[in-house]
């Protein structure tokens, strides 16, 4: 039985398993996704039009978003934690222009990297696991003039806001438990957050979920 994971990043090793024979199938990338149900809500427009130049994928996992993106022309980097993650997406994607993969913490990627990005985005990534009030001014800093930033995750529920424990139970003999936290507000409250670490024209909502479907979506856009 496979040991439970220690760490996050070891968590995130295990996201979206291969449960099938044989080398799991690589996802179409024909669509930009910022929902958990396909076909609903909008597509890579939410990032602006015209498609930035430069994009950065904060928690691209699989790479579908990014490698959507690169096919449009937008040079993307996608920065993830699991180094299992990262080498999928770079076996999945190595026939793709203009997209790389580096395994990374997103805190340390942002405060040591020099390159800047027209756009910084999150579908379901890092701008939901990691404190705010730490990533905001990082990202701030590595957007260009006007730049977008845009990320979304599953819609708060259960009055329940900040960072909040998510928990991954592993079978090992007996039940263990890693914590990992997720942070989540209303829309004013992260229009709030924005606006203190120096974004504008912030767009915060909820999108519902379609008929029925429990959970519905937090999409968020600000520019720098």
């Amino acid at each position: 039985m496979p040991l439970a994971p220690q760490t996050p990043a070891e968590y995130w090793d295990t996201y979206k398993p291969n449960r099938g024979d044989g080398p799991a199938a690589r996802p179409q990338a024909t669509v930009f996704e910022w929902t958990q149900y396909p076909g609903h809500g909008p597509g890579a427009e939410f990032l602006g039009a015209p498609l930035p130049q430069r994009a950065l994928d904060l928690g691209p996992a699989e790479g579908a978003e990014a490698a959507y993106l690169a096919r449009q022309g937008v040079h993307v980097t996608g920065v993830d934690l699991s180094a299992v993650q990262v080498a999928r997406a770079r076996t999945w994607w190595q026939d793709t222009a203009r997209l790389e993969f580096v395994h990374a913490d997103a805190v340390e990627y942002l405060a040591s990297t020099t390159a800047e990005f027209d756009a910084v985005y999150s579908v379901w990534g890092a701008c939901w696991f990691i404190d705010p009030d730490l990533l905001l001014p990082l990202i701030a800093r590595r957007l260009a003039p006007g730049g977008v930033l845009a990320f979304s995750h599953a819609e708060p529920t259960g009055g329940a806001y900040g960072p909040q424990p998510m928990r991954g139970k592993w079978l090992e003999g007996r039940e263990r438990e890693l914590i990992v936290l997720r942070w989540q507000y209303s829309p004013p409250t992260w229009a709030d957050i924005l606006k203190r670490h120096g974004f504008t024209d912030i767009d915060a909502r909820v999108l519902p979920a379609p008929d029925g479907q429990p959970v519905g979506t937090l999409l968020v856009r600000a520019t720098q």
